[in-house]
């Protein structure tokens, strides 16, 4: 049974191994040193006030992850939520364990009464589309720009 949790300390080094396939080999980024990713994943774990990453584990084996930034909205004038990776290992989706992380960080959401959450995908990726559609997003009026 797949189950969806936030992460604790001793999923560091695990999560790191699943964060740095997700940054290379999903994405095609450089890679990082692997201390980076460690520090990274200490430094959400340390400030919960920064967002929050889930797993998705099966008989302790993690499966996939999600990570949540936690921002503010001038427009809304409350925090936010975005949604900034959501991952699953190739061989386990279609299982549901998608939707649960996504679930998971919807109800992080409301419990910690945050204005939203939006997140967003490379225009290329048609799957993760059609995923964040079939869990009710809708594509924003917002362009997005990076330097």
């Amino acid at each position: 049974m797949v189950v969806i949790r936030r992460v604790v300390e001793k999923d560091v080094e695990r999560l790191a191994t699943l964060m740095k396939e997700y940054i290379v080999d999903f994405y095609h980024q450089p890679e990082p040193p692997r201390k980076e990713i460690v520090s990274h994943i200490e430094l959400v774990l340390a400030d919960p006030s920064k967002g929050v990453q889930y797993v998705a584990e099966e008989q302790n084996r993690l499966l996939g992850f999600a990570t949540i930034y936690v921002t503010f909205s001038t427009l809304k004038l409350k925090k936010t939520a975005i949604l900034n990776d959501l991952y699953v290992l190739p061989m386990n989706r279609g299982n549901k364990v998608g939707e649960k992380l996504f679930q998971s960080c919807e109800t992080y959401v409301k419990e910690h009464d945050l204005v939203g959450l939006s997140w967003e995908t490379a225009t290329e990726n048609e799957v993760a589309q059609n995923f964040y559609k079939k869990m009710g997003g809708e594509k924003s009026r917002w362009l997005h720009y990076e330097k």
